[in-house]
């Protein structure tokens, strides 16, 4: 028989702790169908789906797809979602993400103002206590079975049990407490507390360690080194948890994962992307598909919800956004020291939509398909007053004339190539191969021909404001490009060494300016830089050559600073999660909603960070190692060892910095501050930290959620958390 978890946890421990509340009463059901404690697991194939149950009440939150048969009755399917859920609450509170949406009282979580009937708190601890009691059943059902296949189902189970539980202790700290010694009957849930449950989880994880597959046995289940990183998620948070320095034990269950064979892999987003099932680097996940398993939770939320503005959602492979989550100038911080309002360390992105200007057309044999007006090169009227100017390249001898539409209706030449059009004229000839600046005034019916040659100037170049540098031009690409190395300061682009033709960004919004502003390059660095003339608007880019690719940001159109909450274009977004594949291509299972990305619980990344922080925390181990695993993720972020770090730099700060850069938005963020001391306190502050808008310290009994209010009043064996 189909069972509800309600609000009230008690509910749930009275009527569906373990069996069918049919079985409680001894009825045999009318229907021959109807599954009941007595027969459903009357199979081994039942075991595995019964078993596949558990795993999914990570992922979705029902028995029919995204919605309509809900495992929780009396609050929205995709609203309560586990993954979704506790994303929110290890995230939103955070300097690592804001949401836009005015939801009941989500926005308390990043203002740290929430409170006990928080309907999303009582969200994510129903959804960790109806884990917990599907467990609780399973593992009683085949607790003792000799069958080698459910004795490994039953260890699987009391890692999910132990899993949630891990959830429960990091966020609630004195949860309700039953096990599946605790048989059906009505009774009230005793409550535990942090000491009782760390020491449970401990029991539990070590006691299964070897009854678990061997690592990688099988993606997306509990293994061996899934067991051994939830043992040293724990110890590396026993200082917060217990009071106790567990470090050592830290460093230990990391070398088990890091000598099972797991790997980096090569590219960073390849753990973000719908194909991620094929990463050597992912040790647990909540897996997707966007046909099989369906929510509006997990990842479809966070795809989805991190999709508005500019951003064209076919881009991540979904049918459209929902505006809701992005990030706080706080993070883009972490990568970019120096960042301000103007932009990051590459140039501001121009506008995606093509300038809407009156244009001419520029035929001739230079171009392929040759003499096609609609085809060729085309000069613009920025101003709209007759005047128009662009740039086209022409080989020596090729020819052009000039049409003041898509076809050759009306059209100029120079008969006297004296700088005087007529209708009609002759074919204009440049002297030589060259990249040409062209000015046509149909006023009075005259133009000029400029050839020009590129370079970079200014005072973060080389030779300061004293000569250029050159830039090459590549016909294939229509661009022009340098490599330098740059100082903190300013350049400009210029023609010919001279100041006659030179261009700066007014904006700057990344489209060049004719005079305009010096351009800010805010960090010294080796960069690539383009510029693209031809039609206007003309545009540049100005991109560090080595730099921290997981800055996954979209900027256009996004602001840095965070004015309004409420409004997505306010902060910049974030581009991490993709419902496509690596290489680019649609996910196996394209769905316009549903998504077949899978959320890396765990991976090698963290296990490295984690024993860098547990050597410096005086655990032991090794510090060339911990330095070695730290400039491993780092050469992969760079693509070089020019973000590596000597051993001098490597400071539990850097480490905690270098977490948010690896790691964020991957629900591990409250539980690394609250480590830190950081979440509440004023030692660090982010925007809108505690309602303010440059942020502010808030009680530190808020490294705790509270217990419910409904779950409160339904449990007399519950005691609320202190200061709530």
């Amino acid at each position: 028989m189909k069972k509800y978890l309600k609000i009230s946890l008690a509910a749930l421990f009275l009527a569906v702790i373990t069996a069918s509340c049919i079985k409680d009463l001894d009825v045999t059901p009318l229907d021959k169908n109807a599954s009941t404690s007595d027969n459903v697991y009357d199979s081994p194939e039942a075991y595995l789906q019964g078993l596949a149950k558990l795993y999914a009440s990570y992922a979705v939150s029902g028995q029919q797809g995204p919605s309509g048969n809900p495992d929780i009755a009396g609050i929205d399917e995709g609203f309560s979602n586990y993954l979704r859920q506790l994303w929110n609450a290890q995230e939103l509170p955070t300097d690592e993400a804001v949401i836009a949406w005015n939801d009941a009282t989500i926005k308390d979580f990043h203002w740290q103002t929430w409170s006990p009937n928080d309907v999303f708190i009582q969200a994510i601890y129903s959804r960790i206590f109806f884990s917990i009691a599907l467990s609780n059943e399973y593992i009683r059902v085949t607790k003792g079975n000799t069958d080698a296949n459910i004795q490994r189902y039953n260890a699987e189970a009391r890692f999910i049990r132990a899993l949630s539980y891990w959830h429960a202790l990091d966020l609630f700290g004195n949860p309700p407490f039953i096990t599946e010694d605790d048989l059906p009957g009505a009774f009230y849930p005793r409550q535990t507390n942090p000491d009782e449950l760390f020491a449970y989880i401990e029991s539990e994880l070590k006691a299964i360690e070897n009854q678990l597959g061997a690592p990688r046995f099988e993606y997306g289940r509990a293994d061996q080194a899934a067991a051994w990183t939830l043992l040293a998620k724990l110890y590396q948070n026993a200082s917060v948890y217990i009071g106790e320095d567990k470090n050592a034990e830290c460093i230990t269950y990391c070398n088990k994962v890091i000598d099972a064979g797991y790997q980096l892999a090569p590219n960073y987003e390849n753990n973000f992307r719908a194909d991620n099932n094929t990463s050597p680097e992912i040790i647990f996940s909540i897996n997707y598909d966007g046909d099989y398993t369906r929510s509006y939770g997990g990842m479809v939320y966070l795809i989805h919800a991190a999709i508005g503005g500019t951003m064209p959602a076919a881009d991540f492979g979904v049918g459209g956004g929902w505006g809701g989550i992005r990030t706080t100038k706080a993070l883009v911080q972490k990568f970019y020291p120096n960042v301000t309002s103007a932009g990051l360390y590459s140039s501001p992105k121009p506008r995606r939509v093509k300038a809407d200007y009156p244009v001419i057309y520029v035929p001739g044999d230079y171009q392929d398909p040759a003499w096609d007006p609609a085809n060729s090169t085309q000069l613009a009227s920025v101003n709209s007053d007759g005047n128009y100017e662009g740039y086209i390249y022409v080989e020596s001898g090729k020819q052009f004339k000039f049409t003041d539409g898509p076809s050759w209706d009306v059209n100029y030449g120079d008969d006297g190539f004296d700088g005087t059009l007529e209708p009609g004229g002759a074919n204009i000839v440049p002297a030589e191969t060259g990249y040409y600046k062209l000015n046509v005034n149909l006023n009075d019916f005259t133009y000029t021909m400029v050839k020009t040659d590129w370079g970079v100037i200014g005072s973060a170049t080389a030779n300061g404001w004293d000569s250029d540098q050159n830039m090459t031009y590549d016909p294939a690409t229509k661009m022009w490009s340098a490599m330098l190395d740059l100082t903190a300061a300013e350049i400009k682009f210029r023609a010919n060494d001279g100041w006659d033709i030179n261009y700066g960004d007014d904006g700057p919004d990344g489209i060049l300016n004719a005079g305009g502003a010096n351009i800010a390059i805010p960090e010294a660095g080796t960069y690539i830089i383009t510029m693209k003339l031809g039609t206007p608007d003309y545009t540049y880019t100005v991109v560090r050559n080595s730099y921290d690719k997981r800055a996954l940001f979209h900027t256009d159109g996004q602001t840095l600073e965070i004015v309004d909450i409420g409004q997505f274009t306010e902060g910049y977004a974030i581009t991490k999660f993709k419902n496509v594949n690596a290489d680019g291509s649609a996910a196996v299972h394209p769905h316009p909603d549903f998504v077949c990305t899978d959320y890396p619980m765990f991976r090698l990344a963290d296990i490295y960070l984690m024993y860098a922080e547990s050597v410096l925390r005086g655990g032991g181990g090794n510090a060339g190692t911990a330095l070695d695993y730290v400039n491993q993720l780092r050469e992969r972020a760079y693509g070089d060892s020019y973000g590596n770090i000597s051993s001098s730099q490597l400071t539990l700060d850097f480490i905690l910095d270098e977490r948010a850069r690896e790691l964020y938005w991957e629900g591990h963020r409250r539980t690394d501050l609250i480590r830190y001391n950081k979440f509440t306190t004023a030692d660090y502050l982010w925007p809108w930290k505690g309602r303010v808008a440059e942020g502010a310290a808030t009680g530190a009994f808020r490294n705790l959620y509270p217990i419910p209010s409904a779950d409160l009043g339904a449990n007399p064996n519950l005691d609320q958390n202190i200061g709530y």
